[in-house]
């Protein structure tokens, strides 16, 4: 999966292109600062771009999970 683009027009988000999600999908929005240089917004895109193919390799660990295995550590 793609990163989709986006914007906030009357305190909604609003996609820029359309994309067909079931009704009640969950999303993450990560939001792109304007304090964000070109290449730290470039380095961003390229992170959830590596992150949703990981995703979609099955290439994950359950954040839970991992979380209690850190907890666990002596």
């Amino acid at each position: 999966m793609n990163a989709l683009k986006a914007h906030v027009k009357n305190g909604q988000i609003v996609l820029d292109e359309p994309a067909d999600f079931v009704e009640g999908a969950e999303l993450l929005v990560f939001p792109v600062t304007e304090r964000m240089t070109a290449e730290e917004r470039a380095e961003l895109e390229r992170a959830v771009e590596e992150g949703a193919e990981d995703f979609e390799r099955g290439d994950f660990e359950d954040a839970r999970e991992f979380a209690l295995r850190l907890a666990a550590r002596p």
